[in-house]
């Protein structure tokens, strides 16, 4: 099932590029191909990308998978005719959220949303916020009455992490459950690994 996916990983300028980083090595560990994932970065998500995991990292990432212009509107990606069946944006900042939910297609990652919610696929924006304002909320709540899926960068502590990264995967495994990626290691409530 996890083969024949098309996704598309959007990465804004908020904080959390370790969310997205940490998903991209675990959508790969799942079984999907290489060529079935995308990136896209926005202007701002390449700054505080390369800040927080620095150059080697983000060199890794841009060597490892096909990357767009946030600009660029002419690709596929932009179009509901495409295969995209899943855009996650991991961290969305809330000037990015703000747009999609305005409906306001001014850069790629925000025209691809428009796209998954009119085409009734899944979108689903990792949120790195806090404290919340109430346009915020409402521009949550809008989101989500049109389809989409905010899942906050909250991490769970059910499971004892001991260590970063374990926190961390306490979002990106839910991101994935959400996604309908079968990643065995999932930690579940009450369930031992």
């Amino acid at each position: 099932m996890n083969k024949d996916r098309n996704i598309i990983i959007g990465i804004t300028g908020a904080s959390g590029s370790c969310y997205a980083y940490q998903l991209l090595k675990k959508i790969i560990e799942a079984g999907i191909c290489r060529d079935n994932i995308s990136v896209i970065f926005s202007a701002n998500g390449i700054k505080v990308f390369k800040y927080e995991l620095g150059d080697s990292i983000f060199k890794e990432v841009t060597d490892s998978f096909q990357i767009y212009d946030n600009s660029d509107f002419m690709v596929s990606l932009a179009s509901g005719s495409s295969d995209i069946d899943t855009l996650i944006v991991a961290p969305c900042s809330m000037g990015t959220l703000a747009r999609i939910a305005a409906g306001l297609a001014s850069d790629l990652i925000s025209r691809i949303a428009d796209v998954m919610l009119k085409e009734r696929r899944r979108l689903i924006l990792v949120t790195r916020e806090t404290p919340l304002n109430l346009i915020h909320l409402e521009n949550m709540l809008r989101v989500t009455k049109a389809g989409g899926i905010i899942c906050p960068a909250s991490p769970s502590f059910y499971s004892k992490p001991d260590n970063a990264d374990s926190i961390i995967a306490t979002v990106t495994e839910r991101i994935l459950s959400l996604s309908d990626i079968d990643y065995p290691e999932r930690y579940k409530w009450m369930n031992t690994r």
